[in-house]
């Protein structure tokens, strides 16, 4: 297999760790050139992931060209605002016998796209692409660590997926395929949101009863919504949904958990993005997640509330308030 991953960030760099001893070719597609630089010459992202050793059989590259030459497989792993643009620039160097993995947990703002579909507007006008999408739950420290991990790979064509699945699996890294790209982008992306709600309760100092009872309602409104999109339930009680979404909302890792637990603690969102380095998709997702449900006719109230705190329309106290002063209903 020759790889190819495009995005350099925390994620991109630890699938290229885990990935390289099963790569004829291990190609990472760097954006920042004085971060390329550094990491060729170091064998370490020292910005995203400082501290995990990059095997020397990855090559680093600014031009997505130079990446993209011969690439069986192309893994995608950029935040989910930049995935149309790179996508467009890639695609003068795209061919159809090679597999394009989303590993981008977002959608996109304004069409409200998942990444999948994002990736086939771009690439139809040219070909009809073979697309898979990979999410779990993973904190990439953890997989450069060698920690062992298990992630799903989705996709409509069931040998694509299996295909992604033989080239990728190894002794620290399991993967199982999955034929809803729907539930499990759905999951992926919206799992973040509830993340910063489960941040909130600790800012708030409030204990561990609520963060239980956010995970199990925020699950019930990530299934609504990947039903009514054309997902399955069973889905999202699987690593894409309830596996992430309990890793997410619950480890000290967790970006979005991170964010949310400054808001509860009184900070300004601009500010504490201000100081962040690396991207929070559930900032981002939150608007186009409240866009979906109205689209579809779903409730969404922990998801509706997270978009007013974060909107300044509402304290995150008032917000949990709210949320518990709802009207009474059956499970």
């Amino acid at each position: 297999m020759k790889l190819a991953i495009i995005g350099g960030g925390s994620w991109g760099t630890a699938l290229a760790i885990v990935l390289a001893p099963r790569s004829a070719s291990l190609t990472l597609w760097v954006h920042e050139a004085d971060l390329a630089e550094r990491m060729a010459s170091a064998r370490e992202n020292d910005v995203f992931l400082p501290g995990c050793h990059l095997p020397d059989r990855v090559r680093i590259t600014t031009e997505l060209s130079t990446a993209l030459d011969g690439a069986d497989i192309v893994l995608g792993v950029m935040p989910s605002h930049h995935a149309r643009g790179l996508y467009a620039a890639m695609l003068p160097h795209l061919t159809p016998s090679m597999i394009l993995v989303s590993a981008t947990k977002g959608l996109e703002q304004g069409s409200l796209l998942r990444m999948s579909e994002v990736i086939e507007h771009v690439l139809r006008a040219k070909f009809e692409p073979r697309i898979a999408v990979l999410s779990g739950p993973t904190f990439a420290r953890e997989v450069a660590a060698g920690n062992p991990t298990a992630v799903v790979v989705a996709s409509s064509n069931l040998e694509v997926a299996r295909c992604v699945q033989e080239a990728f699996s190894g002794p620290t890294f399991r993967l199982y395929t999955n034929a809803d790209p729907v539930g499990v982008e759905v999951g992926a992306a919206l799992k973040n949101v509830i993340a910063i709600g489960a941040g909130i309760c600790e800012g708030l100092g409030l204990g561990h009863n609520p963060t239980a009872a956010l995970i199990t309602r925020g699950l019930a409104e990530i299934t609504r919504l990947a039903v009514a999109m054309g997902g399955q339930a069973k889905t999202l009680a699987g690593l894409a949904g309830l596996g992430d979404l309990v890793l997410t909302c619950s480890g000290e890792l967790s970006r979005n958990r991170y964010v949310g637990k400054e808001l509860g603690s009184g900070r300004p969102l601009g500010e504490i993005l201000a100081s962040m380095r690396m991207v929070a998709e559930g900032v981002e997702t939150c608007a186009s997640a409240v866009a979906l449900g109205q689209k579809f006719g779903v409730d969404l109230p922990i998801i509706q509330q997270m978009h007013a705190v974060m909107s300044d329309q509402k304290s995150p106290r008032e917000a949990v308030k709210d949320l518990m002063d709802r009207a009474l209903k059956g499970e």
